[in-house]
């Protein structure tokens, strides 16, 4: 199969479609992960269905001071990839053909949600995102597009433009595509020098300490909803040999704190110790939220949440995070 290299709307308008078409957005540059999500719409689009790759560099969500003029171009690379992928089409479009008379005069707000953590480090940066995904979208006329959960505050937004403002596409999360060593792919990795890159192990590091505090967490509390909680009858069970049930009520009537707090607190040891090596990481952020909004997760919070980070290493800014879920944070019977 041999990928078509598109410019205009009009040229992948013209495309005769038979069955599903899945779009992944990129702005070029692309690696293993987008290769990831190649793969996974050619799965949904399947066989008689068509994958179309976007790649476009969208100005409107670089700030001052950001790395536009920098970004990596690589579009003869990039349609390589997309084809071993199995993508049937690559769109680049222009500038010109995605803003038409210069820069939109009317664009898609991101709202409350748009404005915390990458939005409060990057003002404009998700109107920016959502306008030309909505762009894109309009464009292309897939009927599912997908986009990476590394980005998940993106994901998150996208998901909610498309019910609030009713578009016919299904959005599709895929989950994020990591090295060896655990560092999330991305196009900026190719910024750090060998020495940055051993500081910016700390962001998988950290968020791997958080899930691991979670995971012992919630397994203690399944072991304790099993057994009795008072320290009276853990010693009781003590008594008959029951060490361990005994350990695991008595553990958890006698332990600190836990929940989203110890998750953020094993999760921040592990930042605040690549902030004190050369070249340190300087942390913009680590934050323990809600999905559906971004908001930080409290005590007693169960559910879906998003342990996410972002952090500059030299003169990159990286991202990444993990998803945790909470179970019944309530005493045990």
């Amino acid at each position: 199969m041999t990928t078509a290299l598109l410019s205009t709307a009009d040229e992948l308008h013209a495309r005769v479609r038979h069955g599903r078409r899945a779009v992944v957005m990129t702005m070029g540059a692309l690696h293993e992960g987008h290769a990831t999500l190649i793969r996974a719409a050619r799965e949904i689009a399947g066989r008689d269905g068509e994958v179309v790759v976007t790649v476009f560099v969208n100005p409107l969500q670089f700030g001052a001071g950001e790395d536009l003029d920098r970004y990596p171009r690589t579009l003869e690379a990039d349609l390589k990839l997309a084809e071993q992928a199995g993508a049937d089409a690559v769109f680049a479009p222009s500038v010109d053909e995605v803003y038409p008379g210069g820069q939109p005069q009317v664009r898609i707000s991101a709202g409350p949600m748009g404005e915390r953590l990458e939005g409060a480090a990057r003002p404009g940066h998700f109107d920016g995102v959502l306008t030309v995904v909505a762009k894109l979208l309009h464009l292309s006329r897939p009927d599912v597009a997908l986009f990476g959960q590394k980005d998940a505050q993106q994901l998150a937004l996208i998901r909610r433009m498309v019910r609030d403002l009713n578009f016919g596409v299904e959005i599709v999360g895929v989950p994020t595509v990591r090295e060896a060593d655990g560092l999330a792919l991305s196009s900026r990795n190719r910024y750090l020098s060998p020495d940055e890159r051993r500081t910016a192990l700390a962001l998988s590091r950290a968020l791997f300490a958080g899930r691991d505090r979670h995971a012992a967490q919630e397994a203690l509390r399944a072991r304790a909803r099993e057994v009795p909680s008072t320290h009276a009858r853990a010693e009781a069970l003590s008594a008959i040999g029951e060490s361990r049930a005994a350990a695991d009520a008595h553990a958890v009537a006698t332990a600190a704190p836990g929940g989203p707090a110890a998750v953020r607190a094993a999760a921040r040891q592990a930042l605040d110790e690549a902030g004190r090596v050369e070249p340190p990481l300087k942390l913009d952020y680590l934050a323990l939220v809600d999905p559906s909004d971004f908001t930080e997760i409290g005590d007693g919070f169960t559910g879906e949440a998003v342990l996410a980070v972002a952090a500059r290493v030299g003169t990159t800014r990286l991202i990444d995070n993990i998803p945790l879920t909470f179970g019944n944070l309530g005493a045990a019977s």
